[in-house]
């Protein structure tokens, strides 16, 4: 009988290694040398490191003003995204919950942006939102309202703005398609029984819809938050980071350090602090999400 089990659990472990493996190689591995570069001045060409213990750790937070206001940019994209985003998908995941005319069509309508390239999307907009030969700004002049007209992705004060908005457009769909299988997976048989006991339709939204829907929320707020504070491509193909880095992100200020600056030492020092705060964030949002819905 041993033998029988111990045979069971090594087939059963033999399953899973090529997993593990695959895991441990694109994850693991690299996470460990990552940490071990943290503490080192290093160019990332010379073969000498300089090992500098946590002084990396310690300019990253007390003296790197760039970084956190890299950190207030992506916070205040998350929090756009976070309500305007995520209302706007569940909204229209709810239209296309109903039996509606060409609700088939919507879905694959509002899905098209998530799918399309981040840099493609990027350049586009860019080219829309130019500030002297764009699109926005020559239809603006045509209807007559060219003091309308801005350099929107060039002037600080609606670069950031724009950037989340733009950003909200193309990520919107991941969180339509969730929520929509989420309010597909509500029994049907609920909503009748409320309506037989003469319910209406506000009174189904609170006592039906929401409750069943809040493990849904909490998944798709998790992942806004870890999608959008780890925004990098679409911000690089339309600003750069600029302007004077009004629409610097973490992730942007870490390839900055990394290749800009070759401090290789210092940029995996920041990733690392950058983990650290997602996962204190989302963990935070989990806790107190799971104690609403109790």
């Amino acid at each position: 009988m041993n033998y029988l089990k111990l045979k069971s659990t090594f087939e059963n472990y033999l399953f899973i290694l090529p997993a593990v493996v695959i895991f441990a190689i694109f994850y693991i591995i690299p996470f460990i040398w990552v940490f071990q570069l943290s503490v080192f001045e290093w160019d990332g060409i010379s073969p000498l490191k300089t090992a500098i213990g946590l002084a990396n750790f310690k300019e990253v937070i007390t003296g790197d003003p760039i970084w956190w206001q890299s950190m207030l940019n992506a916070g205040y994209i998350t929090i756009i995204a976070l309500t305007f985003q995520n209302a706007v998908a569940f909204f229209l995941a709810l239209a296309c919950d109903r039996e509606i005319r060409f609700k088939n069509w919507f879905r694959v309508i509002f899905f098209i942006p998530p799918v399309l390239s981040e840099v493609v999307v990027g350049l586009v907009w860019q080219w829309i939102l130019d500030g002297n030969f764009g699109l926005l700004n020559g239809w603006l002049t045509k209807i007559g309202l060219a003091h309308l007209a801005k350099y929107w992705l060039s002037d600080p004060a609606t670069a950031l703005n724009t950037v989340a908005i733009i950003h909200c457009w193309k990520g919107f769909g991941w969180g339509f398609l969730i929520f929509l299988a989420g309010l597909q997976g509500i029994p049907r048989e609920l909503y009748e029984a409320a309506r037989v006991d003469g319910a209406n339709a506000f009174y189904c939204f609170k006592n039906i819809t929401i409750p069943l829907m809040i493990p849904v929320i909490v998944l798709v707020g998790i992942l806004t938050i870890l999608g959008t504070m780890q925004a990098f491509v679409l911000i690089m193909a339309m600003t750069g980071g600029g302007p004077a880095y009004h629409t610097q992100v973490p992730v942007l200020r870490i390839y900055a350090s990394m290749q800009g600056a070759s401090r290789f030492g210092y940029a995996c020092a920041q990733s690392l602090i950058f983990g650290v705060i997602l996962i204190t964030i989302s963990f935070i949002q989990y806790r107190f999400s799971g104690k609403q819905s109790r």
